[in-house]
């Protein structure tokens, strides 16, 4: 929300993502960016972690190019995950959410990530499932939750198969989740429905007009 905030009204990330987390202290954020969050300091911390990834959405979404949307993710991520990991797993997150929207295959997708940032996307979901433990890195956890979506039918089987990892596991289902909706185009109404009751007015009023100003569609939430 404080990403989504953010684009919609050209404020900087930083002061967005302390304010909303300020408002919103006990939602279960990583205990270095809460410190973050809570200090006087708005130098970043050299994080690797998957919270770069899982907040990029709203990039992937916002922007017309891929040149745009590559430097707004790192922008994103860098004002806490300012190490190079940090930042590929945000870049590739918002750069499969681009590509989905764009209308690219599954296959194109992969292969696209693959060159661009190295990640192995060539295991079988069911190879890893087994055996995947929690890992809330970028490197440990973007890859496998692209997979997941690549590995997916329709839209909450993506999110039941990022869950079903094991893993990090409302993180990557936020990863995956961006992905499936770009490339599935839609969220089936029951899941809409049962989310929204959960969200402040606030967090409704956003997404309304993020859907409006940048997918031009009204949404009734």
């Amino acid at each position: 929300m404080a990403v989504t905030f953010s684009l919609l009204n050209g404020k900087y990330y930083t002061k967005t993502l302390k304010d909303f987390t300020l408002r919103y202290p006990h939602r279960g954020y990583g205990s270095r960016y809460f410190d973050w969050a809570n200090s006087d300091s708005n130098q970043p911390y050299h994080s690797f972690g998957n919270g770069s990834a899982m907040r990029v959405s709203p990039v992937g979404f916002g922007f017309s190019t891929r040149k745009i949307v590559l430097v707004e993710a790192k922008k994103s991520a860098s004002v806490t995950h300012n190490h190079p990991e940090g930042i590929k797993g945000a870049q590739a997150t918002a750069l499969a959410i681009f590509l989905a929207r764009q209308g690219a295959s599954k296959n194109e997708i992969k292969a696209q990530i693959e060159s661009d940032f190295g990640y192995d996307l060539q295991r079988n979901y069911q190879d890893i499932q087994p055996e995947y433990r929690f890992d809330e890195t970028c490197q440990g956890s973007v890859p496998e939750a692209i997979i997941a979506f690549l590995a997916s039918e329709n839209f909450e089987d993506a999110i039941r198969k990022a869950v079903a990892l094991g893993g990090d596991a409302d993180t990557q289902a936020c990863i995956t989740g961006g992905i499936a909706e770009a490339f599935y185009k839609e969220i089936p109404a029951e899941l809409v429905t049962q989310t929204i009751r959960r969200l402040p007015h606030e967090f409704t009023e956003i997404i309304e007009r993020f859907y409006f100003k940048f997918l031009g569609r009204k949404v009734n939430l």
